[in-house]
């Protein structure tokens, strides 16, 4: 029986098991120990020695191993990761939580601040695609506020808000809003316009219309947007939670910066990308779900 060839799925999972592989070793490598020469002359000598670079008592000239890295070996990170998870959902006090809890409160302001850019998004890019009046009218705004970075909108939503919470959601909800918008405006304006004689052949009302006919057609289109402004939302929220603190993923980072422990940092930056690519699949498959053959 004939050996059947490697998929290309299967391959790609080889290539990226080497990746990994790679890293790993070259991140073990620049972690270890390295050997210095003491310097000659004793000025330079006892400098090094009170820097911390080389031991007291060495001689001038001797060979010796330099400290280990302050940067966290694969070990130590392994370890401080095996805490984490082992744990995820403690809680200590304000600046002591599992990360089961901090990625909790990030995701349930970026969930809602999402809901609330739904709301006024896909109804509001829906008239302007149906509109090509409204559409010219608001298109130069939305222009002008989209490329806003949306942390430029926090010292706003301090001062007017007051609340550090509700601030970090409208954040969220104000970069989730414009992908959001544009898609489904575009989605809408180009539904085939058989199908919207077909509605009027019909005489279906325009709930009717909307719901049987443009949203069906459109979603792809919509989705997509969702699936852009999801990401963005979840980029954001660590940012602005840096800015704001108490509680997050993003607060957690910058306080394990402070605390000069590297090892959590990492930790945080990689649970940030896990659960930013689980997001991203699960819009994934929710594009997949509404897609269709014209």
């Amino acid at each position: 029986m004939a050996n059947r060839p490697i998929s290309t799925k299967t391959k790609g999972y080889l290539v990226s098991l080497l990746i990994v592989l790679a890293v790993l070793g070259i991140w073990q490598m620049a972690t270890l120990p390295k050997q210095i020469h003491a310097p000659t002359d004793p000025l330079k000598l006892e400098y090094s020695v009170l820097m911390g670079d080389i031991p007291e008592g060495t001689k001038a000239g001797a060979v010796v191993k330099s400290q280990k890295s302050e940067f966290p070996s694969p070990t130590d990170f392994a370890k401080t990761a095996m805490g984490h998870i082992s744990d995820p959902f403690y809680d200590r006090g304000l600046n002591d939580k599992g990360i089961g809890i901090q990625l909790g409160y990030s995701i349930g302001r970026v969930l809602l601040g999402f809901l609330l850019a739904m709301i006024v998004a896909i109804p509001l890019g829906y008239l302007i695609g149906m509109s090509p009046v409204l559409g010219s009218a608001l298109m130069p705004f939305i222009q002008l506020l989209k490329p806003i970075s949306p942390l430029a909108w926090m010292p706003i939503a301090l001062y007017t808000i007051k609340d550090s919470n509700a601030s970090s959601i409208f954040v969220i909800f104000i970069c989730s809003i414009w992908p959001m918008l544009t898609n489904t405006a575009f989605g809408v304006a180009n539904v085939r316009r058989e199908w919207r004689n077909v509605a009027k052949t019909l005489e279906l009302s325009p709930m009717q219309t909307a719901t049987k006919i443009v949203i069906p057609a459109a979603a792809p289109t919509i989705v997509t947007g969702m699936r852009i402004s999801m990401g963005i939302a979840w980029l954001v929220i660590v940012a602005a939670e840096m800015l704001v603190g108490g509680t997050g993923i993003g607060y957690f980072v910058w306080n394990q910066w402070n605390n000069l422990s590297l090892a959590n940092v990492i930790f945080a930056v990689l649970m940030i990308g896990v659960v930013g690519m689980m997001l991203d699949w699960l819009f994934g498959l929710l594009q997949k779900k509404v897609s269709y053959v014209e």
